[in-house]
């Protein structure tokens, strides 16, 4: 299985003067953070690296040979998965065989567990995505009112590592590419629309498992890192 750390993004949200995954979270970059889970997980053959254009150099100091190599990202974050999946199809792998683990570089905490129960969910689906459930009511708002309030006990918040086979993503992403309306923000999400045959399984992720969108989500990190490693 190959993961792929997802650091293509120029974290724009964030407003730090460079990319967030960049940025330092106990010492270590949120890539570093990112590369270490995965080269260290039971199961994971290999490890890639997204970055954006004119941070390769940056990035492979960072991590050296513990990724076989950095990617750069795309306009959009489904740019620079295809670009990932181009380099999987170049290389010659297997596409009906090899799994691939798509994990966003801004969630630095992702922990073992999380890691190998995607390994074993993906030896037996062809697809597969963390999520945790929502605590939280949602409503559904058109032009500033609410339209809609789904059940809440149906919903649940999605995270990463998003996991597929290598033939069943590169698919998605091929029809996807060919639809001018649709942006996608996430990889089920693309396999639900495009595929909507292939089940996308869910393994349990974590409320550790944060995003790293804004300056005080990377205060939280501090505190959980601080507080042991994650489950």
């Amino acid at each position: 299985m190959v993961a792929v750390v997802l650091g293509g993004g120029a974290g724009n949200r964030f407003g730090a003067s460079m990319p967030k995954q960049l940025l330092t979270l106990g010492g270590k970059t949120l890539v570093e953070h990112c590369v270490t889970a995965f080269r260290q997980a039971p199961g994971v053959d290999d490890v890639l690296l997204v970055m954006p254009p004119g941070y390769a150099d940056e990035a492979a100091r960072l991590v050296g040979n513990s990724v076989s190599a950095v990617i750069a990202g795309g306009v959009t974050r489904s740019d620079s998965v295809r670009n990932a999946i181009a380099y999987l199809a170049a290389a010659g792998l297997p596409a009906e065989t090899t799994g691939v683990l798509l994990h966003d570089a801004a969630r630095p905490l992702v922990s073992q567990r999380i890691i190998e129960d995607c390994v074993i969910a993906l030896s037996k689906h062809d697809a597969v995505g963390t999520a945790v459930p929502t605590s939280d009511t949602i409503v559904v708002a058109e032009d500033g009112v609410m339209s809609h309030v789904p059940p809440r006990e149906t919903l649940q918040r999605c995270q990463t590592p998003q996991c597929f086979r290598l033939s069943v993503i590169a698919r998605a992403h091929e029809l996807a590419a060919a639809d001018p309306g649709y942006t996608p923000t996430d990889d089920c999400g693309v396999v639900l629309r495009y595929l909507p045959d292939v089940p996308v399984h869910i393994v349990p992720g974590s409320e550790r498992n944060i995003k790293v969108t804004y300056p005080g989500d990377l205060e939280i990190a501090e505190v959980l890192l601080r507080s042991g490693p994650p489950a």
